[in-house]
């Protein structure tokens, strides 16, 4: 399987309904950059899970 699971992602964003606000932020974030090349199979979507997994994209919490 190639996207991350919803337990990893869950270890960087406790809630899941949180988690999919800022997967689909991020994806279209993704989709307006002009460099990125999403032709080879790879969804926006996809993308920015990996990246929330990673920890390449935080939650930035309100103070």
């Amino acid at each position: 399987m190639k996207e991350p699971t919803v337990d990893r992602l869950i270890e960087r964003i406790p809630s899941k309904y949180t988690l999919v606000i800022v997967a689909a932020k991020r994806a279209r974030q993704l989709i307006g950059m002009p460099d990125m090349d999403f032709e080879h199979g790879d969804k926006p979507v996809i993308k920015a899970m990996e990246e929330i997994a990673s920890g390449d994209v935080m939650l930035k919490k309100p103070e």
